[in-house]
């Protein structure tokens, strides 16, 4: 498996994970948005949005959403080793969906409109989000070169 499908394949299990973390902040009522608010009551009106069907579709199509964001960050910020990058990366997504897309999602109130409860859980699921998209993506990164750096080196010895 290639470096680039591996990424790829752990954007798509960190949006199936978080965006199922983002669920049951909802149910337990620490956030007034559920994932499907975004991808799903935006754009369809229909009862089995709100019920597990919904839910389910939601959190699948946010991991499938996920891989582009993967992809982005495999071509951005693969060399930079760091979990502090991982965090301003899910820090960035927060402002880019919350603000920036924010009028594109007709059934999620803007910030300000949010409760404080809302605003740092969402925070902090996005923050857990790009660390573990962005240490994943890295972490492999540079454990692959590290182990072809020590391949090239044996043969280089054996020659």
């Amino acid at each position: 498996m290639t470096i680039l499908s591996r990424s790829l394949l752990t954007g798509f299990i960190g949006g199936v994970i978080w965006s199922a973390f983002g669920t049951v902040l909802y149910f337990f009522n620490f956030s007034q948005v559920a994932p499907k608010s975004f991808v799903l009551s935006s754009w369809f009106h229909a009862d089995w949005i709100d019920t597990w069907l919904g839910n389910i579709i939601a959190i699948l199509v946010i991991g499938i959403i996920s891989i582009a964001v993967a992809l982005a960050y495999f071509l951005l910020f693969k060399k930079v080793n760091s979990v502090w990058m991982g965090v301003a990366f899910g820090i960035i997504l927060w402002g880019a969906i919350f603000y920036v897309l924010n009028p594109i999602f007709t059934t999620v109130p803007s910030v300000q409109k949010l409760d404080i409860d809302t605003i740092v859980s969402s925070l902090c699921a996005y923050i857990l989000y790009g660390t573990f998209i962005g240490y994943s993506i890295s972490y492999d990164y540079h454990d692959l070169q590290g182990a072809n750096n020590n391949a090239n080196q044996t043969e280089a010895k054996q020659s």
